[in-house]
């Protein structure tokens, strides 16, 4: 799989003063599903304006969390190893996966069809960085290559690497409400 992700996160210093607040690794990396599927969780928000405060500390959160906070903002990036073509999950598997995300909810597997299926009430921005993926929906399926971005807007989905290959991904999740 693709290496560490470094995250540089700037602030201020007590003068006023740009600084860079920290230069490192993501400090939360989670292998989501046991095969790989590996989070990078990088940053997140809970309101809508963003406070901005003097202190340089990311809003604390326990555990994982597949959509954002409410009015909020989650940045991740995702490391999806190749897909084992046999491999199957029923629905109540797929729920429990989502269930370990914070979002049991999410989880819209059918029998016979893609176990990581799911819809959130969310847009999200998702730029391929390395790799190949595809996005599958409810009636097709798209291959994305490095450098495309995929607007998902709170649409039934799912990401499914039939590469042979690792692939990685960028995630801007923004918190959205359904008209």
């Amino acid at each position: 799989m693709p290496g560490d992700v470094r995250r540089i996160v700037t602030g201020h210093d007590s003068e006023g003063n740009a600084v860079i607040a920290s230069d490192g690794r993501s400090p939360r990396v989670i292998d989501v599903s046991g095969r790989g599927t590996v989070f990078h969780e990088i940053w997140h928000t809970d309101a809508m304006p963003v406070p901005i405060p003097q202190a340089n500390e990311e809003p604390q959160e326990e555990g994982l969390k597949l959509p954002p906070p409410k009015n909020g903002v989650r940045i991740r990036v995702v490391d999806f190893p190749p897909e084992p073509p046999d491999m199957k999950f029923d629905p109540a598997q797929s729920k429990e996966l989502f269930a370990q995300m914070g979002a049991r909810e999410a989880s819209t597997h059918k029998a016979g069809g893609h176990p990581f299926m799911h819809r959130t009430e969310t847009v999200d921005y998702g730029i391929v960085l390395e790799g190949e993926i595809v996005l599958m929906v409810d009636k097709g399926e798209t291959l994305c290559r490095p450098g495309d971005i995929v607007i998902q807007r709170g649409t039934n989905h799912a990401w499914s690497n039939r590469s042979g290959k690792p692939a990685r991904m960028a995630f801007v999740l923004i918190d959205g409400k359904f008209a």
